[in-house]
């Protein structure tokens, strides 16, 4: 069986039909199998047979919308994907926290790979990189003022709309130690 994560974008635990249990309902009604959630924003764990990770986003995004009418995006990962990730250790040891809040943008699976990273982006914010074989964007974004959107998150959705998704690096170790421990 194949461990994977669906990474929804748009969830808000606050909204109708975007409780924990209705978006485990989803891939539960799809044949996925140990479904379970991390937190409360659209992180689903599930194992299936399944290899094709396009196919499964579009099937998984299908049934959103059609059982929840959520149609935010979605993203897949597996396990062995995201347990690469953490051991190249793309922060270089730095600690997530208020003056480095480190996020992870994944892109969909088949979405067009930068051929360039956007030069001087907010001052808020350092640009780590693009991680080819994860597909993300990782970043160091000062987070002293919540709620100001800075320009090289607003290039990201600008560039590649709905095919991305991004959580915490926090997140993302949560995410690999449950799946990995399942």
């Amino acid at each position: 069986m194949n461990r994977y994560v669906a990474l929804l974008r748009g969830i808000a635990p606050a909204l109708p039909n975007n409780s924990n249990a209705q978006l485990r309902a989803v891939l539960e009604g799809l044949g996925h199998e140990r479904v379970e959630s991390v937190l409360a924003s659209g992180n689903i764990l599930f194992r299936t047979e399944q290899t094709d990770v396009p196919r499964l986003e579009r099937t998984i995004q299908a049934a959103l919308v059609a059982e929840l009418g959520i149609g935010g995006g979605t993203i897949v990962r597996e396990l062995g994907e995201l347990e690469a990730l953490i051991e190249r250790d793309p922060f270089d040891g730095l600690v997530h926290g208020r003056g480095t809040y480190l996020v992870v943008t994944f892109l969909k699976d088949g979405a067009p790979l930068p051929s360039e990273l956007p030069d001087d982006p907010d001052p808020r914010v350092r640009v780590v990189g693009f991680d080819a074989d994860a597909r993300a964007f990782l970043a160091v974004i000062d987070n002293g003022d919540p709620g100001k959107t800075p320009d090289f998150m607003r290039w990201l959705d600008r560039t590649y709309g709905k095919d991305i998704t991004t959580r915490t690096w926090l997140t993302v170790q949560r995410i690999v130690t449950k799946l990995a421990a399942g």
